[in-house]
Formats: structure tokens, C-alpha cells, sequence
């Protein structure tokens, strides 16, 4: 049964084993501790992804353009430490530790090679006393990025080596014109090991999303409309991962009145159907749900060098088979907000179309939301203030720090059950995350640059996940499996990158 405090238990070495001798409800034991790490993921910032990647004003040089095409090609090699690539915790009594023989290895060396590719159309603009250039048509945009990484040390993490992959497209018709619309689509290659450092044990997943929306502008874009859906599809590679592969639709309403030229009021609301589709194959119970979520709010320039986002509204799960014991539902207030301060520049100050590094910003935030788990009901709450400098030194040098602390509320843990009622292993309860991230990089030549990457994140934690098949209380040694929740990670890499 449940228990918060720590226990002795079989090592991970030995859980594996009786894992290997086949018995379905043992292997739920070792999937359930390892998908806790899993579950974590979806609040903690991406530190494996390049800085570059994330923020195009980071990633882009000059480009290289033909007609109204333009093409940012790049290719960025790193190497760096990783103190803790399988997220072990400290201690001795549990699966999961640093401590041999359970889990001896943490940290290591790493290399990671990345190149990269942005696109995107610009529309020709009339020489000076020319005609007009009618927009175009169709705007299309999109990224593809991919990461290899080579580790360096003992085999267990040699093991590690893979690829990760990321790409995102989207087509706008007609945009600006009072009848309008859009298609997108990405992928997205996540890599997750499990504590144990076994590949075959790990929850890679491989996520595509696709979709479109129809968007009306009556009145010159005073006031805009827009109705979407998104398909999600999570499919996990490994066998221990695919009973939390996931498939989700959405449909989503959004409306924008603009009463200044760069403000406005907005809402948004959107329905979604979550589904598992192996559900009945994990250990812990998973449930289908239909989560909503409605806001209202204001976005812009309220000055010329600062910008304000609030939002406010209310989000539920509405999950299915509410009335058993089991079930969890979500139902909150939830809420966004973000103040930015423009440096040394405004957004007024830029030419159509050139965001660009110039615009060095300080912002502070708060979102309070729920997001989907894979353990404590199929959903986790989220309250996480973050902040984040960005500034550019004299077109040479680039800083960006970023810092953010949260609370992650987890509801009660079922075993899953086929024959009965589902098994409570756990009451619910809070951890804390912070994470700061710090890159820099300084520019040797326009499309050359030289820069440093320095990452922690940490899990404060005292919880620590029980669980026995058998439904009997676990014996420190003799049976079931414990997890830690709590583990801490730092992460630093020196690199150089060509880009255009």
C-alpha cells in the first residue's frame, strides 16, 4: 500500500529480474516507477533543447532569400556534463537511488550535434513611388531541428545514444482578409530514460499534432474570430511506455477586439477528448477525460515599453465514470499572468517583419493550471512563477536567463485492476520544482557564434511511491517497489554553431 516514508526495498537490479520472469502485474511494479519520472516531464522546462531552437530571434541570421522564400540553415555542435541524466534520486532505501548496487552511475559527459532549418515566405515590398504589392495569397512558415547525442563514460550511459527530432509547419490563407484560414502540423521526438538505465526500459514517444482553423476578420481586423481543431497523438516507442500512449482532439473557439493598435481583449475556450487507448495494460489506473477550459483577458502595449497579459477563467476535466471511488475531476480557477519591460528598444521602433534581437525584454509571470499525468488521476495541477531577462549587447553578445519555481499537485494514485476495484497506493500530494537556465553566446562573425549553456533543475520531494502487485503492504527487501520523487540536475555544455 501507500506510504510517504522511505523504505528499504529490492534493488532496481532485482526488480528487473523479476520483472524478466514475466508476470504482467510485477512488470506494472517497475513501469509505475519509472513512469513517475515521466510524468514530471510535462512541468519541467525542456533543458535538452537548445536555447537556439526554441526562440527563432536566437536561432536566425541574415537567411538566404529567393523571390519571397527566405532560408535560416544552421548546424550547432556541443559537448557538456550531465550530473544526473536519469533522474535518481539520493538516499539508499529506494529503487531509484544514487547509491550502489541499485544505481551506480548518474553523471557523464555528453555530446550533442544539431542542425537546423527555418523558413518561411516574405511578401515583396514596392520600390519607393512603385504600385502596391497585393499581400500574398498564403503565408507558410515552419522549423525542423534535429539533436544526436553521444554520451561518454560507462556503458550504461553509452547505451543512451539517440536521436531527437523536432518539426513544426503551418499555411495561412488568405491572411488579413476578412474570410481566412490555416492548416499545421509538427512532430516532435522526445527522449525519456527510465531511472534504471536500461534503453529497453525507456519512455521515448513520438508526438504529432495536426490541424486548422477558420478565421474571420469582419471590419477591417478590429475584431477577429477563430475556430480550430488540433489532433494529438503520443505513441511511446518502448514496450514498458505503450500503455500511456494517448490520442487527444480539441476544438477551439478564440475571439480578439482590438481597441488600440497594438491591445486587446480576448477569450478563448477549448473542449477536449482525451483517450488511452492501452490503458488496461498499466499499472496505474489511467482515465479518459474530457477536459475544458474557458478564459477572458487583455494582451498588449500599455505603454511603449511595457506590455501586459492577464487572463482569468476556469478549467475541469470533466473525467468519464465520475461517480466511482477512483475518479478524480480537476475543477479550478486557472489563470495567466506576464509583464514585460522593452530595454532598449519598442516594438513600434521595428520595420514590418524584422523582430529581431534588438528588442531586449525583461519578463516576469504567473500561470496556474492542470496538465495531463500519467499517475495521480490522469491530470496534475500547476502553480509556477517564472522569469526571464533577454538582452543583446551591441549586435555582438547574446544573454538570456531564465528562472521559474512551482508547485506540482498530484492526486490520488490507483493500481489498475482488471478483475476489481482499482488499489489506492498513494494519497496526493505537492512537490516543488525550480529550474534556472542560462545561455550566452557571442557572435565571432554575423553567422558564427560561440556559446555556453548552464542548466539546474530540481524536485523537492518527500513523497515516495509504494507499490506491491498483490495488493499486500510493502516489506522493506522482501517485496514490491518503492520510487522517489525527489532528485536534482545540472547540466552545462560550451559549444560553437554556423547559421544564417
Amino acid at each position: 500500500m501507500a506510504g510517504s516514508s522511505k523504505k528499504k526495498s529490492r534493488t532496481a537490479r532485482a526488480a528487473i529480474r523479476v520483472v524478466k520472469r514475466g508476470a504482467p502485474a510485477v512488470l506494472g511494479a517497475l513501469s509505475l516507477a519509472g513512469i513517475a519520472g515521466v510524468a514530471l516531464v510535462a512541468f519541467e522546462h525542456e533543458a535538452s533543447a537548445q536555447e537556439w531552437t526554441k526562440d527563432r530571434r536566437f536561432g536566425d541570421g541574415k537567411g538566404w532569400r529567393q523571390g519571397d522564400f527566405e532560408l535560416h540553415p544552421g548546424i550547432g555542435g556541443e559537448i557538456g556534463y550531465d550530473s544526473n541524466y536519469f533522474l535518481r534520486a539520493d538516499g539508499n532505501n529506494v529503487a531509484n537511488v544514487n547509491s550502489a548496487p541499485n544505481a551506480p552511475v548518474r553523471d557523464g559527459a555528453i555530446m550533442r550535434i544539431t542542425p537546423s532549418l527555418t523558413f518561411n515566405t516574405v511578401n515583396q515590398v514596392s520600390a519607393e513611388g512603385g504600385p502596391p504589392v497585393d499581400p500574398s495569397k498564403f503565408a507558410f512558415r515552419g522549423g525542423l531541428s534535429g539533436t544526436y547525442y553521444e554520451f561518454f563514460g560507462p556503458k550504461e550511459l553509452q547505451d543512451q545514444r539517440n536521436f531527437a527530432a523536432n518539426v513544426n509547419l503551418r499555411l495561412d490563407i488568405l491572411p488579413n482578409k476578412p474570410v481566412g484560414g490555416a492548416v499545421f502540423a509538427g512532430y516532435n521526438r522526445v527522449l525519456k530514460p527510465s531511472f534504471d538505465g536500461n534503453p529497453d526500459n525507456s519512455f521515448n514517444r513520438n508526438i504529432f499534432n495536426a490541424g486548422g482553423e477558420v478565421i474571420l476578420m469582419p471590419g477591417g481586423g478590429t475584431f477577429d474570430i477563430r475556430a480550430g481543431y488540433q489532433f494529438t497523438g503520443e505513441l511511446f516507442e518502448q514496450h514498458n511506455g505503450t500503455p500511456f500512449t494517448n490520442l487527444t482532439h480539441e476544438i477551439t473557439i478564440r475571439d480578439r477586439w482590438r481597441f488600440r493598435p497594438r491591445t486587446a481583449i480576448f477569450h478563448d475556450t477549448t473542449l477536449g477528448f482525451v483517450t488511452y487507448p492501452n490503458k488496461n495494460n498499466a499499472a496505474n489506473l489511467l482515465q479518459d477525460s474530457t477536459p475544458l477550459t474557458s478564459r477572458i483577458g487583455l494582451t498588449g502595449l500599455l505603454t511603449p515599453r511595457f506590455s501586459l497579459l492577464a487572463a482569468v477563467g476556469y478549467g475541469t476535466t470533466l473525467e468519464l465514470n465520475a461517480g466511482a471511488g477512483s475518479t478524480q475531476q480537476y475543477d479550478s480557477v486557472i489563470g495567466q499572468a506576464e509583464a514585460t519591460f522593452y530595454l532598449n528598444s519598442t516594438p513600434n521602433d521595428l520595420e514590418p517583419g524584422t523582430v529581431s534581437l534588438s528588442v531586449s525584454t525583461l519578463s516576469f509571470g504567473y500561470t496556474r493550471d492542470f496538465q495531463k499525468s500519467f499517475i495521480g488521476g490522469g491530470y496534475y495541477g500547476s502553480d509556477r512563477g517564472n522569469a526571464r531577462l533577454a538582452y543583446f549587447f551591441g549586435n555582438k553578445a547574446l544573454l538570456s536567463l531564465n528562472g521559474n519555481i512551482g508547485a506540482v499537485e498530484y492526486n490520488d494514485i490507483y493500481a489498475n485492476s482488471a478483475t476489481g476495484a482499482p488499489t489506492k497506493l498513494s494519497s496526493g500530494f505537492t512537490d516543488i520544482r525550480v529550474g534556472t537556465t542560462l545561455f550566452g553566446e557571442y557572435r565571432i562573425l554575423d553567422s558564427l557564434g560561440l556559446n555556453l549553456t548552464l542548466d539546474y533543475s530540481q524536485n523537492f520531494s518527500d513523497h515516495v511511491i509504494s507499490f506491491n502487485p498483490t495488493g499486500a503492504p510493502v516489506v522493506p527487501g522482501t517485496n514490491g517497489t518503492q520510487y522517489d520523487m525527489s532528485w536534482k540536475r545540472f547540466q552545462g555544455f560550451v559549444g560553437i554553431r554556423y547559421f544564417l
